[in-house]
């Protein structure tokens, strides 16, 4: 979230900025600003009293110790009466700073001065775009017909087991599916990222600290009995593992890689974009997290989206690249771009990957900060991750595109992970 200095000190930016994310501010930040007003004053006061309250009650002792005992029962009357007080407002303070705080994560992430106005994805903007879009041989299918024909993904058996959205992968498709995993994290480690294993549960404090929670409890599986939360990305638990620690400025940066099958809800999808493997409840995914210096955060940003590029013109998909308008902007992030690879029997583009910059605003969630050498005074870090890549629109992109009369051929560079090169 945005820290109440920034905010106080940068009003009017704010608001205007945030009308780029179709978010009025006005009226929560004035909210905001008259509630740490009387924060303060509360507070004010509290720490008078309280300095009043430590001299009687040496005034008392010192009275009962000389024999006043009337004037020392007087004021410790006065004193009881005047720690009823510190205790009301010592009340008071704390449900103020809770409204305070309740309105504090209410304020998205201040989108970068390059983010686009828009109301919605159809208003992205193209930055790049690669590959060749293949020719199909006639009679080429969906993804959802191929994984059937070849007996590689079961979509009636998940249905069985569990419900829609969560498919069944078989022989072949079981294997692809794991050389992909492998693949993307070889090619992490190489680029110099540590491998991690979260959990893939976590607690109320680790949703709030990358912003799932309070935001967007309603995607997320919640396993009440023990409230915990089924992560929806490896974002979550990776990033948490810096949550309240102080980084020595010297160890920037910090690469950090993860597989997690990842559990989303989705609700309210629907229609054919729901179809296949386009939109699932369960699904892998490899992720990349960064935590930087400011002053290098974008930079960085940009080494991680020439890292996704690279893995997508490995597999030799045809893509393209979108910085994401101010409408389409997730509330916690500053500047996004996607990823997205064509699917040539569909034909449409299938989102593959988010690479995005979070700035402070997750950091001050998680009292994340960093300490320059030799100095006292500690900084909020920033925070960064990206999809390389999530699985599902990957695999159904590499099924259509691939397809001949003798089969689906497989990428060469997964070859030397599935064992093979052609599903038939």
């Amino acid at each position: 979230m945005l820290t109440l200095k920034f905010i106080q000190e940068n009003k009017d930016l704010l608001i205007e900025r945030l009308k780029i994310k179709n978010f009025q501010a006005q009226d929560i930040i004035d909210q905001i600003i008259e509630l740490d007003q009387n924060r303060r004053t509360i507070q004010n006061s509290m720490d008078s009293n309280q300095a009043d309250l430590n001299k009687m009650s040496k005034e008392i002792g010192m009275l009962f110790k000389s024999g006043k005992v009337d004037e020392a029962n007087a004021l410790k009357e006065k004193n009881t009466q005047l720690k009823e007080t510190v205790k009301q407002q010592n009340e008071e303070l704390a449900e103020t700073e809770q409204k305070l705080n309740e309105l504090l994560v209410q304020i998205p992430n201040i989108p970068h001065e390059s983010v686009p106005p828009g109301k919605g994805e159809e208003e992205n903007v193209e930055v790049k775009s690669g590959g060749t879009i293949p020719e199909l041989p006639k009679g080429s299918m969906a993804h959802w017909d191929l994984a059937k024909k070849y007996d590689i993904i079961d979509f009636e058996l998940g249905n069985k087991l569990t419900g829609s959205g969560f498919p069944v992968y078989k022989g072949k498709g079981a294997k692809l599916q794991r050389a992909l995993i492998s693949y993307f994290l070889d090619q992490a480690i190489e680029a110099g990222y540590t491998e991690v294993m979260p959990p893939l549960m976590v607690n109320e404090d680790s949703g709030f600290g990358t912003g799932q929670l309070p935001d967007k409890e309603g995607q997320m599986y919640h396993v009440t009995a023990d409230n915990l939360y089924l992560i929806p990305t490896a974002e979550v638990p990776v990033t948490n593992i810096y949550r309240k620690e102080i980084i020595a400025a010297k160890d920037f940066p910090i690469k950090m890689t993860a597989y997690t099958p990842c559990f989303r809800r989705e609700a309210g999808s629907y229609g054919k974009d729901v179809r296949g493997l386009n939109r699932l409840h369960q699904f892998d995914k490899v992720e990349i997290v960064q935590f930087q210096n400011p002053e290098k955060s974008y930079d960085t940003l940009n080494q991680m989206i020439e890292h996704v590029e690279g893995l997508v013109k490995s597999l030799n998909l045809p893509y393209r690249i979108l910085k994401l308008c101010g409408g389409d902007l997730s509330f916690t992030s500053a500047l996004t771009f996607d990823f997205e690879v064509f699917s040539v029997a569909q034909e449409k583009w299938l989102e593959v990957s988010s690479v995005s910059n979070f700035e402070s605003y997750q950091a001050n969630r998680l009292k994340l900060r960093y300490k320059e050498e030799g100095e006292k005074k500690t900084q909020l870090a920033h925070t960064l991750n990206g999809s390389a890549l999530a699985l599902p629109r990957i695999l159904a992109a590499l099924l259509e595109n691939n397809q001949t009369e003798d089969g689906i051929v497989i990428p060469e560079v997964l070859r030397k992970y599935t064992g093979f090169d052609i599903i038939n």
